[in-house]
Order: structure tokens, then sequence, then C-alpha cells
């Protein structure tokens, strides 16, 4: 995909995706997430995801919200344990109005003590929300068994008693240290001139101040024993979730571990986990597998949920499945059918343009390139049988996998 690419005095990177549509998009994304908490901050990322929402320097909560909403257009933002990004849809004509919207977000927020107050009890309703539904609490518990005692196990909402305590020193501290101008980038997918977007940008960002003056120190997460915890809950259904720590993001099987995640359970009702647990047996509402590569680790990991008398039987089922990956590796044509999947499911994604342009700025945060459509396929192509095997020999021995089971009552 043709694009364009400037850097500002100050550091931030601009990404300019040329689009025919009425419609454009943009992102600001921030190498910044909650990883980069001190432990007694857990959540305080995600709250100033929050709070740069209410007030600015010339704008209250109202004129924010309906500065773009007024026009249909669309604005969100969402915080990951790496990153916090913001993101715009809007009509072409709009862009001149929401770059000046995330500016004013972004860097002119006061972060008021009254809007502080307020949005603790906001998340704190999160917090509540997100404990009734044990489907989505069992991906962060179970990182934080996998990472115990490391930032990257902490939940991204933080916890009652981290959120209550946040102050508006550690917020400004915070994105001191790690809302580095060099590690930001604005990308912009739309039908515009590049010397006139060039000229919009300059306006609203050139004159950020720069914040190169920390360097980033990322604790690397310590491989810890593994541990299987079952934990007796108020709930209808079992959850079960299974995994262990691998490889990284730039790790030069990243790629080979993304296909053979998709092809084992990932997307799509054809996976294997799905086809041999799921549909074959009757056992799994749902049945997945989950790679998720951070900038110096990752996890795989298996999750399920069924009726709790069922629970034993898919685990005997999922072992099977993966002693059949030691005694049957894959094969040449399953290989190629795995490929072509992939591929294909990756050039439908690329309709949905916000999540393209996203990963884009992703990429260049991560890599400092983009590679083409071509280029991903072809790397993908380039994955080989014995790949996988190195995979499943460094990640599928089941004695070093930790599990995390939410049981049912009796």
């Amino acid at each position: 995909m043709e694009y364009q690419l400037h850097q500002l005095k100050n550091g931030i990177r601009l990404l300019h995706v040329p689009s025919t549509s009425t419609i454009a998009h943009a992102c600001f994304l921030i190498n910044a997430g909650s990883r980069d908490e001190q432990e007694h901050e857990m959540g305080l990322a995600h709250f100033i995801e929050h709070l740069i929402f209410k007030h600015t320097e010339k704008r209250n909560t109202n004129q924010i919200l309906n500065r773009l909403e007024s026009v249909g257009a669309d604005l969100n933002a969402y915080t990951t344990k790496e990153y916090t990004c913001v993101h715009a849809s809007f009509l072409t004509a709009y862009v001149d109005r929401t770059l000046d919207l995330l500016n004013d977000i972004l860097f002119h927020s006061i972060f008021a003590k009254a809007d502080m107050d307020k949005e603790k009890g906001v998340i704190l309703d999160e917090i509540a929300s997100y404990l009734d539904s044990p489907e989505e609490a069992i991906n962060d518990d179970f990182e934080d068994l996998v990472f115990a005692g490391h930032a990257l196990g902490h939940n991204i909402l933080g916890n009652a008693q981290s959120v209550s305590k946040l102050e508006k020193k550690q917020v400004e501290a915070y994105m001191l240290q790690n809302y580095r101008t060099d590690e930001m980038v604005l990308a912009v997918m739309g039908n515009y001139k590049w010397s006139k977007l060039l000229k919009l940008v300059e306006r609203y960002f050139g004159e950020i101040p720069e914040n190169r003056t920390t360097v980033r120190k990322r604790q690397v997460p310590i491989l810890l024993a593994p541990k299987q915890v079952k934990l007796v809950k108020p709930i209808v259904q079992s959850h079960y979730m299974m995994g262990t720590s691998t490889y990284s993001l730039q790790h030069r099987l990243k790629t080979a571990l993304l296909l053979f995640n998709n092809w084992f359970g990932g997307m799509g009702m054809s996976s294997v986990l799905n086809l041999q647990i799921r549909e074959k047996y009757g056992i799994a509402y749902t049945i997945e597998s989950n790679y998720s590569a951070y900038s110096d680790t990752g996890l795989f990991a298996i999750y399920f949920g069924t009726d709790a008398e069922k629970t034993k039987k898919a685990l005997q089922l999922i072992q099977k499945e993966i002693k059949k990956l030691h005694d049957k590796p894959m094969g040449t044509l399953q290989l190629y059918r795995a490929q072509q999947k992939f591929i294909g499911q990756i050039a439908l994604a690329e309709e949905n343009r916000i999540g393209l342009l996203i990963s884009m700025a992703k990429s260049l945060i991560d890599y400092g390139q983009i590679d083409s459509l071509s280029t991903v396929f072809e790397k993908i192509r380039q994955v080989t049988t014995d790949d996988i095997y190195q995979i499943v020999a460094d990640n599928f021995q089941l004695d070093n996998w930790s599990s995390l089971w939410f049981c049912p009552e009796d």
C-alpha cells in the first residue's frame, strides 16, 4: 500500500496513507501503556486515556465530545500493555477539526481534580463490570499468573485500591517519563494532498515541545516456574486458560507462530481446536488460542468455556491435539492450506481501514518501517514445516505450561 512519511523536528512521525474514500481516518499512537507504570500506580495509563476527554485549556467535556460527533464523526481511544491510542473516523472535509482536537486533548488537558475524582468512579464501575465477566477477567488474571511480579501481568484497568489513590502529580510524571515525542506516530488515511496535510500537521503538532529527555527502561520478565491455579467462583460455566510465555515481536519465528496460532485455534470455525473439540464432540461453546507478542516477550494461550462437568474431557481432548503436534508434525499440504487461509484473512482485514491504519502506525513504532502487503504475504509463504516443528518443540511442552481454572461452585 502506498504511503508517505515525515518526521517533525520534535520527533513526532507523520504517516499518510492516500485514499479516494469520502471517509478519512486518523490515529495518534503513543508507545506507552500499562507496563510502564510503577507498582503503586496500576491503572494510570488507562486513567490518563479517560482524562484527556474531560477538560483542556480551552474546552470543557461537552465541547470535546461534540467537536467531532456534531459532524457525524467518531472519536475513541484505548490502552494496552504497551500502547495508548486515540483514533477518529470522519468525513474528509473535517481533517482540520480532527487534528485540532487531537492536539488539544493530548497536549493541553488540565487534569482537574474534580474530573479525576469523577472518573475514578467511572473506572471503578468498569473494574466491577469486568469482574462480572469471567471470560474477560480470566485473560488478564492468566497474564498475571504467567508474568507474576512484573508490570506485564497487571490488569490494564488497575484495581480499586490503586485507582482510588491516583493523583495529578503521578499523571504528569508518567506523561513526562513515557510520552516521548520520538515514540509517537500520527497516522492519517484520506484523500489529501501531501503538501496540504504537512502544513496542517506542522501547524498543530510542529510546536509541541520535544521530549526525548528520558530513556525507556522496560524490565524484561523473568521466566517463572509454571503454576496451576483453580479458583472457585459463583459462576455457572467453567472457564479455563492454559499456556506459556513465548516469542517477542522481534523473534525470527514470530510470523510462523502467528500463522500456527491462526491454524490451531485462531479466527474462523475451521481451526483445529474448534473442529476437533467443539464440532466433533460438542464440548466447549468457545475454544480458541491466542498469541500476544510484546516488545521483549510473548504469550501463547488456549482458552475454553464449557459446562463444569465437561471441563476434564475438554482438557483431555486439548492434550490429545497437542500430542498430535509432536507425533505427527504439520505436513507440506497442511502448511500450504494454513498459509492460504491466513493470507486471505489478512487481505480481508484490510477492509477495516482504521484497523489497518493503526496496524501501520504500530509497525513504525515496533520496527521503524512498514511492510507492504506483498512483503507480509511473502513472509507467510516463507514459513517452513521445520519452523512449525521448532515452534512445537519450543512451546508445547505441557510440563512448562501454567493454567488457570475458574470453576463454578457446586
